[in-house]
C-alpha cells in the first residue's frame, strides 16, 4: 500500500510540474505569437501603428511591472488560489482576443493577458518548491526554463503555422488550449501553500512603479508618431521620471520594500543586471523586430519567417546547457561577457545582409547571436541569488527577475522608437520637405510595425522600392546601435563578474 500511495505522489509531482511548464510554455508562445501575428492583425484590423506596437508591449509590461507583486500575493493568498485565478484568466482572455473586433479591444486584452501571466508564473514556480526537494527541486526549475527555452524557440514557427493553416485568431485559441489543459492536469493535484512569515504586498511601491512604467513606454512609443519634443511625449517621460524618485524614495522608506535598494551596493550584484538587460538588447528585441522585417517588409510568409527564425532561437536550447557544464572551467562571469562578444558579432554580421541577399549569411549571424546570447541566459537565474548573501537571495532573485521581465518591455519599445526614428529621417531627406511631416512620421511607423499594406503608396514621390530600401538602411544602422550595447555589456560583465577582478560581496558579509 506504501509502494502505491508513494508511486500516485510521484505521478501526481510530475503532473504538476507539467500543469506549470504549459503554464509556462504559454507565456513565450504568447510574446512572439503576437509578434508574429502584428502584420496579418494591420492587414485585418487596420489600427494607428501606436495600436499596433501596443500588441506585444501590452503583454510585456503588464506581465514585467506585476511579476513580483504576483508574487508577494501568492506568498500571502496561497500560492494554487492564485495559479488558480491566473490560468483561468489567461484562458479567458485569450479566447477573448480570438474574437476581438479591434486592434484597440486586442491591446487592452493583451494587458490582462499579462497579468494573469504574471500571477500564474509566480505562484506556479513557488509551488514547485513545495512538491520538490533537493535536486529534485533543482531539476524541476531546470525543466521549467527548458520550457522557456522551447516557447522561445518554436514560438514563431507554431504561430506561422496557425497563421498560414487558419488565421492569425487561430494562436489565441491555441494558447486557450494549452491553459485548458494545464488547468487538468494540475488544479486537481495541487496543494495549497502559503508563506506563514509573509509580510504582505507594498502596495504604494507596487503603483508607483507599475505606473512609471507603463508612462515610460507609452511617451517611447508615442514619440516616432507625434515627436520627441511634443507636450504629449515630454509630459509622459517627465512623469514617468518624477514616479522613478518617487518610487526609489518610497522604497528607501517603507518596512517591506518591493524592491530591497541596498542589494545595489554589491558591486556584483550591479553586474548581475546587466545580463538581462544585454540579452534584451542582444536578442529578445531581434526576436519581435526580425519577424516584423520578415513578414511585414520582405514579403515572407509566417511559416518561412518562423522557420528562418530558429537560426537565432535554437540555439537557446542546448547552449545555456553546455554553459552550465562549462562553468567547471571558467568562471560564470567570463563566460558570460565571452557570449555577449560573440553575439556583438553576430549583430555586426546580422548589419551586413540586405534585402533579397542569399540567406546563408544571415542565418549564420543569427545563429552567432543565439549562441552568444546562450551562454550568459544559462547562467544569469544562478549568478542572481549567488553574489550576495545566502538570507538576500529571494530578494535578489525578485529584483533580477522584475528588472529581466521589465526590461525587455523598456528594451521592445525603445527600439521600435528608434528604428521608427531612423526611417523618418531618411525618408523626410527622400522627398526633401515636400510632404506633410506627420504623413511620413506614421508611414516609417507603420513600416516599423510591418503594416506595409496600409504604408505603400502612401507618401508622394515615394516609390515603394525606397520605402524598402530606406527600412534597410535605418534597420543596418539600428544593428550598430545594438552591436555598440551589446559591446558595453561585455565590458560591465568582463568588469564586475569576471573572477579575480572583484572580491565576492556575499563572502565579506558573511564572515
Amino acid at each position: 500500500m506504501t509502494t502505491v500511495t508513494q508511486q500516485q505522489g510521484a505521478r501526481n509531482k510530475l503532473l504538476i510540474l507539467a500543469a506549470v511548464c504549459l503554464s509556462a510554455l504559454v507565456l513565450p508562445l504568447s510574446f512572439t505569437g503576437g509578434a508574429v501575428a502584428t502584420p496579418a492583425i494591420g492587414r485585418d484590423l487596420g489600427g494607428s501603428p501606436v495600436a499596433l506596437t501596443w500588441i506585444t508591449n501590452a503583454f510585456m509590461l503588464s506581465f514585467g511591472s506585476l511579476l513580483m507583486a504576483a508574487g508577494a500575493l501568492a506568498d500571502v493568498y496561497g500560492r494554487k488560489r492564485l495559479f488558480t485565478f491566473g490560468m483561468l484568466l489567461f484562458t479567458a482572455a485569450s479566447i477573448a482576443q480570438s474574437l476581438a473586433p479591434s486592434v484597440g479591444w486586442l491591446d487592452g486584452l493583451r494587458a490582462v493577458q499579462g497579468v494573469a501571466g504574471a500571477a500564474a508564473l509566480a505562484s506556479g514556480s513557488a509551488s514547485l518548491a513545495q512538491e520538490f526537494e533537493g535536486h529534485a527541486r533543482t531539476r524541476a526549475y531546470s525543466v521549467l526554463g527548458t520550457t522557456f527555452g522551447i516557447g522561445l524557440a518554436f514560438g514563431p514557427l507554431v504561430a506561422g503555422a496557425l497563421i498560414e493553416a487558419f488565421n492569425w485568431r487561430a494562436i489565441f485559441v491555441f494558447t486557450a488550449l494549452i491553459g485548458v489543459i494545464a488547468m487538468v492536469f494540475g488544479l486537481p493535484r495541487m496543494r495549497e501553500s502559503r508563506n506563514p512569515d509573509a509580510m504582505g504586498l507594498d502596495w504604494p511601491g507596487t503603483i508607483t512603479f507599475s505606473t512609471m512604467l507603463a508612462l515610460f513606454t507609452f511617451g517611447v512609443i508615442q514619440a516616432p508618431e507625434s515627436g520627441w519634443g511634443s507636450p504629449l511625449v515630454v509630459g509622459l517621460l517627465s512623469a514617468s521620471a518624477l514616479l522613478l524618485a518617487l518610487f526609489v524614495m518610497i522604497e528607501m522608506r517603507v518596512k517591506h520594500p518591493m524592491l530591497d535598494l541596498s542589494l545595489f551596493g554589491y558591486p556584483r550584484f550591479i553586474g548581475v543586471q546587466m545580463l538581462p538587460i544585454g540579452t534584451c538588447f542582444c536578442y529578445i528585441v531581434l526576436v519581435v523586430m526580425l519577424p516584423l522585417r520578415f513578414i511585414g517588409v520582405e514579403g515572407l510568409s509566417e511559416i518561412d519567417a518562423g522557420l528562418l527564425l530558429l537560426a537565432l532561437s535554437a540555439p537557446m536550447l542546448v547552449v545555456p546547457m553546455l554553459a552550465a557544464s562549462m562553468t567547471r572551467f571558467v568562471s560564470a562571469g567570463i563566460l558570460s561577457g565571452i557570449g555577449f562578444l560573440i553575439a556583438a558579432l553576430g549583430l555586426h554580421g546580422l548589419s551586413l545582409y540586405n534585402v533579397g541577399e542569399p540567406k546563408f549569411a544571415l542565418v549564420m549571424a543569427m545563429v552567432l547571436i543565439g549562441t552568444g546570447t546562450g551562454l550568459p541566459w544559462g547562467l544569469m537565474d544562478g549568478l542572481s541569488v549567488s553574489v550576495v548573501p545566502k538570507e538576500r537571495a529571494g530578494m535578489a532573485a525578485g529584483i533580477f527577475n522584475t528588472v529581466r521581465v521589465a526590461g525587455e518591455g523598456i528594451a521592445l519599445a525603445v527600439v521600435a522608437a528608434v528604428l521608427a526614428s531612423l526611417l523618418h529621417t531618411d525618408l523626410a531627406s527622400a522627398v526633401a520637405g515636400s510632404v506633410d511631416a506627420a504623413l511620413i512620421a506614421e508611414t516609417a511607423h507603420r513600416v516599423t510595425t510591418g503594416d506595409m499594406a496600409h504604408a505603400i503608396n502612401t507618401v508622394p514621390g515615394l516609390a515603394n522600392e525606397r520605402l524598402v530600401q530606406g527600412y534597410a538602411s535605418a534597420f543596418q544602422y539600428l544593428l550598430h546601435i545594438l552591436t555598440v550595447i551589446t559591446l558595453a555589456s561585455a565590458v560591465v560583465v568582463l568588469g564586475l563578474l569576471s573572477k579575480g577582478r572583484t572580491v565576492t560581496e556575499a563572502q565579506q558579509q558573511a564572515t
